[in-house]
């Protein structure tokens, strides 16, 4: 008797499995290295971009669609939330108290829109050549690269429930054609690899970046290719 998933799941699932994970491994090293749980979402952030290129390539399974939100919950929902509290108001950090607490409510607030824009994206826009909300992966990636680039705490503490509104604000994003996902994964990787050389160099141009479509791509960006995730 072999496991219900077996024949069912294709590689771009896998791939998408291995993007929970990640979720999941980041959210347990935060409180121990924040620099290195920012990595793994950005690890995690490629791995998102890779599984949505796989499945055009090599086709879908039923479940892809579902599994990608299901996955993108822990890495670019409950991960990103974490990291920033930790980076902020954690006991490293030195945060006050009423720091945590706070904290603790923007991050939940973040972790309640994420879900609710996943969920809308799978129900709605999966078919559509844009999403509505900024994308939870652009989210985590901006506050990941910003931990690493050394941005204020303050900053990105702040971030953080700016970005919940951002996800459910009725704007469009198109989604990355295949050649600027390819290049984003780079830059991704770069900053992976290499997070304190040249002074942050490369999370600050990833931050960058990341910010600059964030803000014009809405309006600026050209029509995409579609994307499953």
């Amino acid at each position: 008797m072999r496991p219900r998933f077996v024949g069912r799941l294709g590689l771009a699932d896998a791939v998408t499995t291995l993007n929970a994970a990640l979720g999941f491994v980041a959210v347990a090293v935060a409180p121990a290295n924040v620099s290195l749980a920012a990595r793994l979402v950005l690890l995690a952030a490629i791995a998102d971009a890779l599984d949505g290129i796989v499945a055009r390539h090599q086709g879908g399974s039923e479940l892809g669609e579902i599994l990608d939100s299901l996955a993108d919950v822990a890495s670019f929902g409950v991960a990103p939330a974490l990291i920033v509290l930790e980076a902020t108001t954690g006991t490293g950090a030195g945060g006050w108290p009423m720091d945590r607490y706070l904290g603790l409510a923007f991050g939940a607030a973040f972790l309640a829109m994420a879900v609710i824009r996943l969920g809308l994206y799978t129900a709605f826009d999966t078919d559509e050549a844009s999403t509505e909300g900024v994308q939870t992966t652009l989210a985590a990636t901006i506050l990941a690269a910003s931990v690493l680039a050394g941005v204020p705490a303050s900053a990105i503490f702040w971030a953080l429930p700016a970005f919940a509104v951002l996800m459910i604000l009725p704007i469009h994003y198109p989604d990355l054609r295949v050649r600027d996902a390819f290049l984003m994964g780079a830059v991704q990787a770069a900053a992976i690899g290499f997070p304190f050389r040249w002074e942050a160099l490369l999370p600050r141009v990833l931050l960058a970046w990341a910010l600059g479509y964030l803000v014009l791509g809405p309006w600026f960006y050209p029509g995409p290719e579609g994307k499953r995730s």
